[in-house]
C-alpha cells in the first residue's frame, strides 16, 4: 500500500501491506530485513520520523489506529486511538514534536509526538482522508480529501528566543538549547542595518519538554521554558534546572516574582524564592495571562489587571487582547489588538517630587488605602488613554517612553507621544529581541535564528521624550548631540506636535524646510531654499502664497522664475499693466502658450495680431469667426485660407464655404459690419493723437517747472546756500521712452541749509 525511505538510513525502506505487516527492507538484498506484525487489518501507511535520535516510525491500518513502532527493538511504542474508520495517510511533522494521522471518517488528527495525546481534530466536511503532505522549514501542512486539498497553518512562527540586557541571547531549536552574545562581534567589523550578524552559537544544553516560550526574568539570572503543560526554571549561565512545574503559560513581576496559569480558572503566583505564595481561582476563563508591573488575566473581550502583592482588581478593560507591554518605568503599557494598538498611562507609581521633596501616592494607591470596595470594572481613573493607532503590532518591546514595534506589513516603527515613525522596512518576517542602550540598536530574529540590528539612538528617543513631557531646555541640550541626518525625523516629529517654527530650526531636508516656511508664512526664508534649488514647482507655490499675501513684486518674481504664464497673466491684469501684458505675449509665443498669448494680445486690442496668431497655430475656423465678429473686413483673406486648407483633405467641404466678398447677401447686415469696423478704427486713432498731444503738453509743462526750479536753485547759490542734489529717474514710463529735444532728463533737487 506504500513503501518509505528511512531519513536516517537511506539504504533502508519500509514497506505496508495489506497482509497486516511492515517490512523493513535494504537495498542490497531481496529478502527483508525483517518483519512486523502490525495489526490486526491491512496496513495502508508508514512514515519514519525525521527529526532527533528516536528510531521511530508509524503504521496506519484498517483496524482504526496508528501504531508508533521502535524498529531498533521491534517493539510497539504506542497505540493511538479515536478514528472511527479506516487509517487513510500518517506522517511526522518534519520540524514540529507532532503526529498526524488522516482517516476514512474525514477527521485529521494531531497528537503530540512525545505525550502522545490528542491536541486537535480537524473536519473540512470534504469526505475521506488519503494524503498528507508536509515540508522542512514550513509550518503549512496539505491534506487530501476526496473532494478537495487544504492547506493549513499550524504551529507558531516566531522563534522561541529571548535576549538579556546584556544581550546575551538564548534560543530553543527544538530540544535542544544554544546561546549567543551580540557583544561578541568586535567594534572593528562594521555591520549595515539589516546585515546578519556574525555570532558563533554555543551549546547551551537541552530542554526536558519541548519549548513553545522562552524568557528571561527581568535580572537575566534565570530563563524559564515552558511547554508540553509544564515550565522549567533553568539558569541562564550553566544551565542548571531550579525549579519547575505545571503551566500552560509563564509571566515574571518586574522584582523577579512570577505566575503559572495551570487551567483557564487557576493561576499561582510564586515568590524569588520559587515558593507558592498564593493561588488565584478565577471567576471567568483566562485564555491568557501578562506580566509586567500588574498580573493581567485576558479574556476572549476583556483584560483585568491585578495587583501582584494581594491580587486585588485594579481594572477591567472591556478590548481583545492580543498581546501586553509594559514599559520599565511601568506607569506606560500598551494594549495590542487584532487591528490595533492602544498606549495607556498607569496612575500608580509613587512619583518623588524633588523639587518640594514632597512624597506623594497615585490614585490607585489612595483609593485602596482608603478601604473602599473595589466593583467588578475596578478603579475608574487607575487607567488613563493617551493615544490610539490602527495597526496591528507583531511583536513589541519599550525603551523609555518610546514603544518600538514590528507591524504586520513588516515596518518597524517607534512611537512616541502617538506619533509613529518608520525605521525600516523589513524585507522578511523578523520579530524583537530587545535593544541594547550602549550600542544604540534594536535587534531582531528572524525564523532560521539569523540576528539582525538596526540603529536607533537613544540620544533621539531622549530628546522627543523630553519634548512629550514639555522639558523643553534639556532637550535642547540633548538635540546637539543628535547627528545631522536625523534631524529631518526630529523636525517631523516637532511638526507633529504643533512647533512648527521648532521644527524650521532643525530640518535640513531643503524640500522640508520649503514645505515649513510655507506654512509659517516665511517668504523671505522660502524664497532663498527656492533660489538654491531652482525649482519651478516652488517658485510657483511661491508666486501664488506671495500674491495671496499681498506682496506682488515678489509674486512676479516667482511666477517669472515659475515660467507660471497663467499667473502672470492674472497679475498684469488685475494691475492694469499693459507693458507687463505685452511682454507676457511676446513670452507666451515663445513658449508656445497660444492660449496665453491670444488673450494678451486681445486684452491689448490687437485685434490683428490675435488674427494672425490663429493662423499661426492652425486654428483657421476660429480665426474666421473671430474676423467676422471683430474685423470683417479680414473675412475673404481668412476664407481663402481656410478652403485652400481644406481642400486638401475634403474638397466639397471646401468649395462649400461662401466669401463674403463673392456671396454678401449671404452675410447678414455685412455692409453694417464694415461700416462700424471703419469708424472703430478711425475712432481709436483718434484717441491715440490725442493722447500724444495730451503727452506733449505734460512734457512742455515739467520743463517749464524744471527751468523756473533752477533758476531758483542759481540764485540761491549765489547768495550762499548749500544745494544737495539727487539725480533720479522718473517714475513713468512713458516719460523714459520719450526722447525729446525739450526734455532730455529730470533732475529732483533737495535743498539742505548749511
Amino acid at each position: 500500500m506504500q513503501v518509505t525511505f528511512n531519513p536516517k538510513d537511506t539504504n533502508t525502506f519500509a514497506s505496508a501491506s495489506l497482509d497486516r505487516t511492515i517490512k523493513i527492507w535494504n537495498l542490497g538484498s531481496p529478502d527483508p530485513n525483517f518483519t512486523l506484525d502490525a495489526h490486526q487489518k491491512g496496513v495502508n501507511c508508514v512514515d519514519y520520523i525525521s527529526g532527533g535520535d528516536k528510531p521511530y516510525l508509524i503504521t496506519g491500518s484498517d483496524d482504526n489506529t496508528a501504531k508508533v513502532w521502535d524498529y531498533q527493538t521491534k517493539s510497539c511504542v504506542q497505540t493511538l486511538e479515536g478514528h472511527t474508520h479506516n487509517v487513510s495517510a500518517v506522517c511526522f511533522h518534519p520540524e514540529l514534536p507532532i503526529i498526524i494521522t488522516g482517516s476514512e471518517d474525514g477527521t485529521v488528527r494531531i497528537w503530540h509526538a512525545t505525550t502522545y495525546r490528542l491536541e486537535n481534530t480537524l473536519n473540512y466536511g470534504l469526505e475521506r482522508v488519503w494524503a498528507l503532505g508536509s515540508m522542512k522549514g514550513s509550518r503549512r501542512i496539505v491534506l487530501g480529501y476526496d473532494e478537495g486539498t487544504i492547506m493549513v497553518k499550524i504551529g507558531r512562527e516566531v522563534p522561541v528566543s529571548s535576549m538579556d540586557d546584556s544581550g546575551k541571547i538564548i534560543w530553543a531549536k527544538h530540544n535542544e538549547i544554544q546561546t549567543v552574545n551580540i557583544k561578541s562581534v568586535g567594534t572593528n567589523i562594521e555591520v549595515t542595518d539589516g546585515e546578519r550578524l556574525p555570532l558563533a552559537v554555543k551549546e547551551l544544553g537541552t530542554c526536558d519538554l519541548y519549548p513553545q516560550s522562552l524568557k528571561h526574568n527581568p535580572n537575566g539570572r534565570f530563563v524559564v521554558v515552558c511547554g508540553d503543560g509544564e515550565y522549567i526554571i533553568y539558569t541562564a549561565l550553566a544551565w542548571r534546572n531550579r525549579s519547575f512545574g505545571s503551566a500552560l503559560e509563564f509571566i515574571w513581576s518586574p522584582d523577579g516574582e512570577y505566575a503559572a496559569r495551570e487551567s483557564t480558572s487557576k493561576i499561582k503566583i510564586f515568590s524569588k524564592n520559587f515558593q507558592e505564595k498564593r493561588t488565584v481561582q478565577l471567576t471567568f476563563s483566562a485564555e491568557h495571562i501578562f506580566g509586567g508591573t500588574l498580573l493581567a488575566m485576558c479574556s476572549s473581550d476583556f483584560i483585568c489587571f491585578y495587583d501582584w502583592a494581594e491580587c486585588r482588581m485594579i481594572r477591567r478593560i472591556d478590548v481583545t487582547v492580543k498581546n501586553l507591554y509594559w514599559a520599565d518605568s511601568g506607569d506606560l503599557v500598551a494594549i495590542a489588538s487584532d487591528t490595533s494598538f492602544y498606549i495607556l498611562k498607569y496612575n500608580f507609581a509613587e512619583m518623588n517630587l524633588m523639587i518640594f521633596f514632597l512624597l506623594r501616592r497615585d490614585v490607585v494607591q489612595s483609593y485602596l488605602d482608603s478601604g473602599r470596595q473595589v466593583d467588578e470594572q475596578g478603579v475608574e481613573d487607575s487607567f488613563e488613554l493617551l493615544h490610539e493607532t490602527n495597526e496591528r503590532v507583531r511583536t513589541g518591546i519599550w525603551v523609555g517612553d518610546c514603544f518600538i514595534y514590528n507591524s504586520t506589513s513588516w515596518r518597524l516603527n517607534y512611537c512616541v507621544g502617538g506619533e509613529v515613525t518608520t525605521m525600516f522596512h523589513l524585507d522578511r518576517p523578523m520579530y524583537l529581541l530587545g535593544y541594547l542602550a550602549s550600542q544604540s540598536r534594536v535587534y531582531l530574529i528572524d525564523r532560521e535564528f539569523n540576528v539582525m540590528g538596526y540603529t536607533l539612538l537613544l540620544s533621539l528617543i531622549e530628546y522627543k521624550t523630553l519634548v512629550m513631557r514639555g522639558d523643553f531646555e534639556r532637550a535642547n541640550e540633548i538635540l546637539p548631540s543628535i547627528p545631522k541626518e536625523h534631524h529631518n525625523s526630529v523636525a517631523h516629529f516637532l511638526e507633529s506636535r504643533g512647533m512648527i517654527e521648532d521644527a524650521l530650526e532643525v530640518a535640513t531636508d531643503p524640500d522640508y524646510r520649503f514645505d515649513l516656511a510655507m506654512q509659517l508664512g516665511k517668504l523671505e526664508i522660502a524664497k532663498e531654499i527656492a533660489t538654491e534649488a531652482q525649482s519651478e514647482s516652488k517658485w510657483k507655490q511661491l508666486g501664488e502664497l506671495a500674491m495671496s499675501t499681498g506682496k506682488l513684486a515678489m509674486a512676479e518674481e516667482c511666477m517669472k522664475h515659475a515660467v507660471d504664464l497663467s499667473g502672470l497673466l492674472l497679475l498684469y491684469s488685475s494691475l492694469g499693466d499693459a507693458e507687463g501684458i505685452t511682454r507676457l505675449a511676446s513670452l507666451s509665443k515663445e513658449q508656445g502658450k497660444n492660449n496665453v498669448a491670444f488673450l494678451c494680445l486681445f486684452m491689448l486690442g490687437k485685434l490683428e495680431d490675435c488674427l494672425q496668431l490663429l493662423v499661426e497655430s492652425n486654428r483657421i475656423p476660429e480665426a474666421a469667426l473671430m474676423a467676422r465678429s471683430y474685423l470683417p473686413s479680414k473675412v475673404s483673406g481668412i476664407v481663402t485660407i481656410w478652403r485652400k486648407d481644406l481642400n486638401k483633405v475634403n474638397p466639397k467641404a471646401a468649395e462649400s464655404l461662401a466669401n463674403p466678398q463673392e456671396y454678401p447677401g449671404m452675410f447678414e447686415n455685412w455692409k453694417v459690419a464694415l461700416d462700424v469696423e471703419t469708424r472703430v478704427r478711425e475712432k481709436r486713432l483718434q484717441n491715440k493723437m490725442e493722447i500724444v498731444v495730451a503727452k506733449r503738453r505734460l512734457l512742455l509743462w515739467m520743463h517749464l517747472v524744471t527751468v523756473q526750479y533752477l533758476l531758483i536753485v542759481t540764485s540761491l547759490k549765489k547768495s550762499g546756500v548749500r544745494i544737495k542734489e539727487e539725480p533720479c529717474e522718473p517714475k513713468s514710463n512713458w516719460l523714459m521712452q520719450c526722447k525729446t529735444e525739450t526734455f532730455v532728463s529730470a533732475l529732483f533737487i533737495t535743498p539742505t541749509a548749511s
